[in-house]
């Protein structure tokens, strides 16, 4: 798979381009379902199959104050969509200039000069330009003009519900991390560095990687059963996700034991995948109480994970 950053960095002809467009944020199963759809068009014509995304997130640029934590880590979200049979992904430089662009002029500019596409994957719902001024009817219209043809993937029900990435943050806010792993057809995973904590967990016997999650969606406070990749390896163990009542602490922060993991992995980044809630967070008397019960996450956690492997 490669990947262009950048509009202005694509050279050359793309054999037969057949093209996903959308931001993919969470590279949920309905996103999935575009992504096998462009290769299988792809495929019928000896072409290439390409996702056009952008960078950063359109609303970051348009509205920053409604701007939601990203579901996916950059990495993260090109390799799930590398994984869906997709060859090329252009991620477009989101800015105010692009984002002011007339509807037709991205169709003449980008899609038909740039790119050469030859046909276009989009969900039911998507639109496009200033304003987001370009409808799907709008959209045929230019495949008509600059020979393009347009195919519409009809939304993705799970469950009655519509697959959307605003629905599945819902579901990871409210700490439905089991749920939410049905959206997404694998588990919920945030990717970051290890930071410094309070070292509190060290001090009960019980050490933790503290993750940097400035950039990323939270699952909403409690102990979960998970598994750390670190280097390529997956490692189980039980997070906690919250202030840390006990001690009264004021920050909220994602800990992570790691099962018989004695290594040190300060500034080191790992990726936490939450395969499921244990319990709500709770402040306990003591810190020997808190040892207890820990002691139970542990086996719970181990029970679970157990389970799913």
């Amino acid at each position: 798979m490669r990947i262009i950053r950048g509009t202005k960095n694509i050279t050359g002809p793309i054999p037969h381009p057949v093209m996903a467009i959308g931001n993919f944020d969470g590279v949920h199963v309905g996103h999935q379902t575009l992504f096998r759809k462009t290769a299988e068009l792809a495929q019928e014509h000896n072409g290439t199959p390409i996702a056009f995304t952008f960078e950063p997130h359109p609303l970051k640029i348009i509205a920053p104050e409604k701007v939601p934590p990203l579901l996916t880590h950059f990495k993260k979200k090109m390799e799930l969509i590398g994984s869906f049979g997709i060859d090329l992904i252009i991620c477009a430089d989101f800015t105010r200039k692009f984002a002011d662009q007339q509807p037709r002029d991205f169709s003449k500019n980008i899609l038909c000069e740039k790119i050469g596409v030859k046909e276009i994957v989009v969900g039911f719902d998507y639109a496009f330009g200033r304003g987001r001024e370009g409808t799907i009817p709008y959209l045929k219209q230019m495949g008509e003009e600059f020979g393009f043809r347009v195919h519409v993937v009809e939304p993705f029900k799970l469950n009655g519900h519509t697959v959307s990435s605003s629905h599945v943050r819902e579901l990871i806010e409210a700490g439905q991390v089991e749920t939410a792993s049905q959206f997404l057809g694998r588990d919920y995973s945030i990717i970051g560095p290890v930071i410094a904590g309070y070292k509190t967990g060290q001090v009960i016997g019980f050490p933790t990687a503290n993750i940097d999650t400035s950039k990323v969606q939270i699952p909403g406070t409690g102990v979960y059963a998970v598994r750390v990749v670190y280097k390529g390896e997956s490692h189980d163990g039980v997070a906690n996700v919250g202030f840390n009542p006990t001690f009264h602490r004021d920050r909220l922060s994602v800990e992570v034991h790691i099962f018989d993991f004695h290594q040190v992995i300060y500034s080191h980044e790992i990726e936490v995948q939450f395969v499921a809630r244990i319990r709500s967070e709770i402040a306990f008397k003591s810190a020997d109480d808190l040892v207890v019960q820990i002691k139970q996450d542990i086996e719970k956690a181990q029970a679970i994970l157990k389970r799913k492997n």
